[in-house]
């Protein structure tokens, strides 16, 4: 299902007290982009940059303090039906599999619940074929042998796959994946943006991929926006980004990141491994 999700000048503010002081954390300042079904942006920044805050204000785990979001050119709603509906829309990757999963469930748990929930799938027949189908998605398989698993029986590249398929499971245009990789092993980092990437290609999801590498940025976005203490302070597309940064903040991140002939290695094992590629590093 195609979709543009619009974000329109968001800020979020927190409240701090200490004793009897009350200040206030400007941790999202006027930011916009547009998600658009097919393409992939990068969210880029250091830790506190205000990269997640935007992601749990996308996903309406936090109510922005300002701004807007329009899915398709409406508003989003703030309750009831009309926001179920957005959330089943647009959904939410985090970063931790072990702590975005209930320890005490199943895996089977896990996919039908939002099945369920949303809709998609009734009776028990029903909600186990489809979650099984979710488990295939996401190249578990068999998935028989995870249905009745609970998450500490699974590697961690593994609980990230059914963190994934879970956020599926309600038939979602919009996905965001905030830093989906960084709690993993290296070996198995490319293996779930390899899936992320065939997921977005083959359903045409649009996808926020949140990170502070700008090495899968680079070769995993169509587009980069960098952030800094909580406003975007540089955009564009991915190449021009890296290899001409205008920014200082971007320029400081480019040389902090690993020298360009680690990251053509990591380029030549994704492409050897047949990891789609956005157009502007298929040449």
């Amino acid at each position: 299902m195609s979709a543009t999700l619009a974000v329109r000048e968001l800020c979020k503010d927190f409240r701090l007290r200490s004793g009897l002081r009350v200040s206030t954390l400007a941790a999202v300042r006027d930011v916009s982009f547009e998600l658009i079904s097919g393409r992939t942006v990068a969210l880029v920044g250091q830790s506190g940059s205000g990269k997640s805050t935007v992601a749990r204000m996308i996903t309406q785990l936090e109510r922005p303090t300002s701004g807007q979001l329009l899915l398709d050119g409406r508003p989003v709603g703030r309750r009831g039906a009309a926001l179920r509906r957005y959330r089943a829309e647009v959904q939410l990757v985090f970063q931790d599999p072990f702590a975005s999963l209930n320890p005490f469930h199943t895996i089977g748990h896990h996919l039908e619940r939002p099945l369920r929930i949303s809709g998609r799938a009734t009776g028990r027949a029903a909600l186990r074929a489809a979650a099984v189908e979710l488990l295939e998605r996401v190249n578990l398989t068999p998935p028989e042998q995870y249905l009745d698993r609970r998450p500490h029986e699974l590697s961690g590249g593994q609980r990230q796959r059914v963190a994934i398929a879970r956020a599926l499971a309600p038939g979602p245009s919009v996905l965001v994946a905030d830093e989906p990789v960084s709690m993993l092993d290296v070996s198995i980092r490319l293996g779930v943006l390899n899936l992320l990437a065939r997921l977005q290609r083959e359903e045409g999801l649009a996808l926020l991929y949140i990170t502070h590498d700008l090495a899968t940025a680079r070769h995993f976005s169509d587009e980069i926006l960098v952030m800094f203490q909580g406003r975007v302070v540089e955009r564009g597309a991915a190449d021009e980004v890296i290899l001409n940064p205008q920014a200082d903040f971007t320029r400081a991140l480019r040389n902090a990141s690993p020298e360009p002939a680690m990251s053509r290695r990591f380029l030549d094992e994704a492409r050897r491994r047949g990891v789609p590629m956005p157009d502007h590093v298929r040449g």
